[in-house]
């Protein structure tokens, strides 16, 4: 009996390390799907979908609509799975949402979608009115960070504080290194091969976190998959319904945080944001790049949580 586990074990060692050289995308893929939804679903957040009318959002939520809700926004090409290492922090004392927005992750994709800002904020409207929430605080990273701003300039109402992280919709006194491929024609989101994800992903974060090669294969092939699909939506959004003219309407309690070393979105836009909203409380780690909540989640979570009371 003992050979017959230990000879079912050799060969489900070799069969996984097989895998991994023949299919690593689809073993990436598989394993960076189950292995963030379980690491949500460990952390106390389950997946759900809402139909608001024209689609049906997935989120993650841990349903204690009783308590303030924290609705949080992710970038452009990312999905739910950038924010529970960030979100676990708040899981004992709020209601927090992690929707797909609208073109990404399960939500998935329709070419005839409105991509752009007030669009994707007036959705999370109809998202607050499906689950019988009147007000949140909203954070968002990024193309996220850009929605939550219209969505505290537009719904004051339902906004009781915004937070942007590393958030596009002004525009820059200084290119950053995606501005200047984009003046040259070339948007690093859109992947061709792997080399082009490396140096697309390297852009990302001052300190990534660590993943194996196949993981990494899994997202860049999915990145190569969905190249038209961004496109679209980049067009949808980018330096479309900017802030820069807007943003002393946004009157409610709102925080700016940012990492110094970010290549897609450069530092100087923080005067711009600094200059427009009054009253801002703005923090900028010198060290952390464009997605300070996963780069650095359980120092930048103590810095949401010390606005937030």
């Amino acid at each position: 009996m003992k050979k017959t586990f230990l000879t079912v074990g050799i060969v489900s060692t070799l069969a996984f390390f097989l895998l991994t050289l023949v299919m690593p995308a689809k073993l990436g893929q598989f394993v960076y799907d189950n292995a963030t939804d379980l690491e949500a679903k460990l952390y106390g957040l389950e997946e759900a979908k809402v139909d608001i009318g024209d689609m049906s959002i997935s989120l993650y939520q841990n349903k204690f609509s009783n308590r303030p809700t924290i609705l949080m926004l992710h970038g452009y090409s990312a999905d739910k799975d950038v924010w529970p290492r960030f979100a676990k922090y708040f899981l004992d004392d709020f209601n927090v949402l992690i929707p797909d927005m609208a073109g990404h992750g399960d939500t998935g994709y329709k070419p005839d979608w409105d991509y752009s800002g007030p669009a994707q904020a007036k959705r999370l409207v109809q998202l607050l009115d499906e689950l019988e929430l009147e007000k949140v605080h909203v954070i968002g990273n990024s193309m996220g960070g850009f929605i939550a701003a219209h969505f505290a300039r537009s719904f004051p109402d339902r906004t009781l504080t915004a937070t942007f992280i590393d958030p596009v919709g002004v525009k820059s006194p200084k290119l950053s290194d995606m501005e200047k491929l984009l003046v040259q024609g070339r948007n690093p989101f859109e992947i061709n091969n792997r080399q082009e994800f490396d140096e697309f992903f390297s852009m990302t974060m001052a300190s990534p976190p660590w993943f194996p090669d196949f993981i990494l294969e899994a997202v860049s092939e999915k990145y190569q998959t969905r190249r038209e699909q961004l496109v679209k939506i980049f067009e949808g959004y980018h330096l479309q319904d900017m802030l820069d003219d807007s943003l002393g309407e946004i009157n409610v309690p709102t925080l700016l945080l940012w990492g110094a070393k970010d290549q897609l979105i450069h530092e100087s836009s923080v005067d711009i944001w600094r200059k427009g909203i009054k009253n801002l409380k703005v923090k900028v780690w010198p060290e952390i790049g464009h997605m300070p909540m996963m780069e650095i989640p359980n120092e930048s979570a103590q810095e949401y949580f010390q606005f937030l009371n």
